[in-house]
């Protein structure tokens, strides 16, 4: 292609494509010259081009740890190695891997190679909160969408804990509720507890999903009516209600179990509206 220099004394910045990196020049004749490997991009052009590129290196590493040698623990190929195998610049290849760290899909480490991560299903869902925190914030009707599935997501966990409890499981949740119920006075302590109950109801499943995603509901509710739960008098209540679906899964009921939730999470979702009356009906 071929690129004039421009006008007198115009300062302009020139961007490598290959080597992904800007130089800046002082500019003072406009002769048109050819060049190969070299253009004029405004600074705007500049963050998307990189954006561009990087997600694109990004999409062709997520490829490549598909494959079999990419087990858990592997190293990566070195940050030359990527540069020369997909053309690009080392700040492309860098920011792909800082946001396949923060994905949670990689491990670097200072003076070394990055390493394939150990999956974890609480870093998944850890990375995927920011998004839902920020999507609850932005307005109430997604808060109410979030009450809305944790009922129903909360009401099955409860019936099939009643289906697959074993005598650990209920001594286990015991010692919870009453861990619960000793610490009313202590806010942080009881709420504690209340997410390790909620918690245990879907471990008792067996899958470790349910259980990562009981208390991701729960921290995000959390964070969004942090006072609902610290209401006065929501104490007791919040116990009786744990003691009655307790017994319910010991009992090995499945509807009674789910009735049980749901007449403590309704109770709960009421204690909301009478601490924010002026929500009206957006909540």
């Amino acid at each position: 292609m071929y690129f004039c220099n421009a006008f007198n004394q115009d300062s302009c910045k020139f961007w490598d494509v290959k080597s992904d990196l800007c130089t800046v020049g002082v500019l003072r004749n406009p002769v048109w010259e050819p060049y190969t490997d070299w253009i004029v991009v405004s600074e705007t052009d500049q963050k998307k081009r990189r954006t561009n590129i990087a997600y694109s290196v990004r999409k062709k590493i997520l490829a490549m740890l598909e494959e079999d040698q990419f087990g858990p623990g592997v190293a990566l190929p070195s940050e030359r190695e990527l540069m020369a195998k997909f053309d690009v610049g080392r700040p492309a290849v860098r920011e792909a891997m800082q946001s396949l760290q923060v994905m949670g899909v990689v491990e670097i480490r200072h003076g070394e190679r990055a390493k394939v991560a150990e999956p974890s299903i609480d870093r998944t869902i850890e990375h995927f909160s920011c998004t839902m925190r920020h999507l609850i914030a932005a307005s109430s009707v997604n808060l109410e969408h979030l009450k809305t599935a944790r009922f129903a997501f909360e009401k099955a966990m409860a019936s099939e804990a009643a289906r697959m409890r074993t005598t650990a499981d209920i001594e286990r949740m015991t010692r919870l509720v009453d861990a619960q119920e000793a610490c009313k006075c202590d806010h942080a302590l009881f709420l504690a507890h209340d997410r390790d109950f909620h918690r245990a109801i879907a471990t008792i499943s067996g899958n470790p999903i349910y259980a990562a995603l009981a208390e991701a509901m729960f921290g995000w509710l959390r964070d969004a009516q942090i006072n609902v739960i610290l209401l006065p008098g929501s104490e007791d209540p919040t116990i009786d209600e744990h003691r009655a679906v307790l017994a319910a899964i010991e009992a090995g009921d499945p509807k009674q179990a789910a009735k049980a939730m749901d007449h403590h999470l309704t109770r709960a979702n009421s204690f909301y509206h009478r601490a924010h009356p002026t929500m009206g009906d957006d909540i």
